[in-house]
């Protein structure tokens, strides 16, 4: 008598679903299920998906914008977005740093946005890359609960470390659906 195959489990090759080891991505399954291990590996799940979108787009295809009503809303201008949303969150607002460097100011509030149209898309992507690697070190050694110590304008309580990584988790997928619709649209490409 031969033993019943092992269970598919996603992630270990047995599954239906490919396999991080062959693809290169990220796998959305946590190593553990304690809840900054999920948290965190969604998140960089997410942060993944973004590089797997844009990958092999043409510099022509990562700034075109066809959305009529969205001028800004191009492939270079979400990524771009993206770095500047984590620097805002988690430098400024989690760790209150003082020195604000972002793109936007008063009179621009998108010129993350907007500036993304003269630089390289490789270059874009590696910035948010790297400074997602950054960022997953500065916070590594707080507690969830630990409590922001940036200024809030629109609330007087801090928030927690936990509530701005699941935040980041909600705005990167939210803009992983619109560079899914970006793609298909600049030249067919659909999935990843």
């Amino acid at each position: 008598m031969t033993a019943p195959d092992s269970p598919a489990v996603p992630g270990n090759g047995t599954d239906s679903q490919p396999d991080s080891r062959t693809t290169g991505r990220i796998d959305d399954v946590p190593a553990r299920w304690d809840e900054r291990t999920v948290l965190t590996t969604m998140l960089d799940y997410a942060r993944d998906t973004v590089q797997a979108k844009c990958a092999g787009l043409s510099e022509e295809h990562a700034r075109r914008a066809p959305l009529p009503g969205s001028p800004l809303m191009t492939i270079s201008g979400i990524v771009s977005h993206l770095r500047w949303v984590e620097y805002s969150w988690i430098e400024l607002m989690m760790l209150g740093g003082q020195e604000d460097r972002a793109p936007w100011t008063e009179e621009d509030p998108d010129r993350e946005m907007r500036i993304a149209a003269d630089i390289p898309l490789a270059q874009l992507l590696a910035e948010y890359r790297d400074s997602c690697a950054g960022y997953r070190e500065l916070v590594a050694g707080l507690d969830l609960d630990t409590e922001s110590r940036g200024s809030l304008s629109w609330r007087a309580e801090p928030l927690t470390l936990r509530w701005i990584v699941h935040h980041l988790v909600e705005e990167t997928a939210r803009h992983n659906g619109h560079l899914d619709i970006l793609r298909e649209l600049a030249d067919g490409v659909t999935g990843s």
